[in-house]
């Protein structure tokens, strides 16, 4: 089919909306209020790059990719539907794999033909059309890409629970060091043939995509588990990066764009997730922390005193100021409608309520948000970190659901504490606490939490759905 002269201009505009479209989308899942149409507006942008990219030029076997974006779809649109919220975190990171994957591979397949190309006997219509800084982004958004593919692969069967946490072994950092430099020299070594226009042994291709593949896995396996959150957006970053450099390979300017765009939002979060754990990134590449192990933890004074859910209730209803912290368990739980249907009982009797989030609680950064969100509770009633904390000493009750390392106090006072330095919810300074838990285990940094053991802490022991439901019956009570 030929296509009118015109219509590679028009792919380049559409290109540059869908660009903008992006920008804008992401711009607006900045804040929770319009973060819903800010996923509506990218994937316009979305849908429009892609269907444009069907009338470039050159295009072949339409029908494969009529399939793949079917088979994606209707994948996605089921995933999406039946995957629960505790789970959230476990599906982005294989999504945002898939997509690293994708960028290796095209990398791949663009280096496969460039080496048939340079090969005795090659047809006449094979041509040698990558320049070297071509070469070298191909090779770059493959390792890159790679990396992203097998490290998220491991995120996700880390927080599916399919394998430990953590997983360490004698010399692991120099042994990691030589998958990654062996990969190097293997890419380096043919990139060189290439540009020399040499057609490299096909043993140096598929040894650097195998050792870059191995590489995502061993760099992957001994970070903690606490530090997932941190870890997914790196490789989401990753994946942003190979995407942008394969786009450059493939002259696609769609592909550079939403590259750079993922790329640049990767790392910016990144950068901040660590930052609100107080922590570079090699630290939480290379260190112990969320693993249980490492430094010694001091000794923790004080006893574990429960509470029911009847004399919880009536503490709060009594109160003046309520917070409510929840974390990972909640989400557990399933609790997040009944907290806050126990919140707006609370806000009818003229209590002022407020919900507390830790940048990092959870396993996905905005995780408690959106859980928040599905529960119905309004935007003005959610405070980040940096503004609830100094309201803690005026704060009659905290109610913490499922939070734990995130409201440990131990990360300001410890300096042998795996989490010290992490900035922390200043649960402690409440004048009461009530911790909502099923038991007495450690949470996912492996220590104990001296907030449990405070005089002014009530430990209520139960499921979060279950007790949020009690604390509900129980306010209903004093209104009866």
């Amino acid at each position: 089919m030929t296509l009118p002269a015109w219509m590679p201009a028009l792919a380049d505009a559409i290109y540059f909306i869908a660009a903008v479209l992006f920008i804008w989308g992401i711009k607006r899942m900045s804040s929770p209020r319009t973060a819903r149409t800010g996923i509506v507006w990218a994937g316009v942008g979305m849908a429009a790059a892609i269907l444009v990219t069907f009338f470039l030029p050159g295009m072949h076997n339409l029908g494969w990719m009529v399939g793949a974006v079917v088979v994606g779809v209707v994948v996605s649109w089921w995933v999406g539907r039946r995957v629960p919220m505790t789970a959230m975190p476990q599906m982005v990171a294989i999504f945002n794999g898939m997509g690293g994957g994708a960028a290796a591979a095209i990398g791949a397949v663009e280096l496969i033909k460039f080496n048939a190309a340079l090969l005795p006997g090659a047809s006449a219509g094979a041509t040698a059309h990558l320049s070297p800084v071509e070469l070298a982004l191909a090779y770059l958004g493959i390792l890159i890409g790679a990396v992203s593919f097998t490290g998220s692969a491991i995120a996700f069967a880390k927080l599916q629970g399919w394998m430990d946490k953590r997983f360490i072994f004698p010399l692991q950092r120099w042994v990691n060091l030589a998958f990654f430099a062996a990969a190097v020299v293997c890419g380096g070594i043919a990139l060189v043939a290439g540009i020399d226009g040499h057609a490299f042994a096909w043993g140096l291709l598929i040894a650097f995509v195998l050792l870059a593949l191995v590489f995502g896995v061993a760099m992957t396996l001994p970070i903690g588990g606490a530090d997932m959150p941190v870890v997914i957006s790196m490789y989401n970053a990753f994946t942003g990066l190979a995407v942008a450099f394969e786009g450059f390979v493939l002259q696609n300017e769609a592909m550079i764009i939403a590259g750079m765009v993922v790329g640049a939002a990767g790392t910016l979060l990144t950068q901040l997730m660590a930052k609100a754990m107080n922590r570079s990134l090699t630290n939480v590449l290379f260190s112990n922390f969320g693993t249980g192990g490492g430094a010694a933890q001091q000794d923790i004074s004080g006893a574990l005193k429960p509470i029911d859910a009847n004399d919880a209730a009536v503490m709060m209803a009594y109160a003046e100021r309520v917070a409510i912290v929840p974390g990972y368990g909640m989400a557990v739980a399933q609790a997040q409608h009944k907290v806050w249907e126990f919140a707006k009982l609370l806000i009818s009797r003229g209590v002022k309520v407020r919900f507390a989030i830790h940048p990092v609680a959870g396993r996905m950064p905005g995780h408690m948000n959106v859980l928040l969100a599905e529960a119905g509770v309004p935007y003005d009633l959610i405070e980040d970190m940096d503004d609830i904390n100094p309201e803690f000493p005026n704060i009659d009750v905290a109610l913490v659901i499922g939070a734990n390392d995130v409201v440990n106090p131990v990360a300001r006072t410890d300096k042998g504490s795996p989490i010290y330095g992490m900035p922390i919810l200043d649960v402690s300074k409440a004048r009461n606490v009530i911790v909502i838990k099923r038991g007495r285990g450690k949470g996912f940094a492996g220590i104990e939490n001296a907030l449990f053991y405070a005089d002014n802490t009530r430990m209520l022991y139960g499921d979060g759905q279950a007790m949020a439901g009690e604390l509900v019956a129980g306010l209903k009570t004093l209104d009866v």
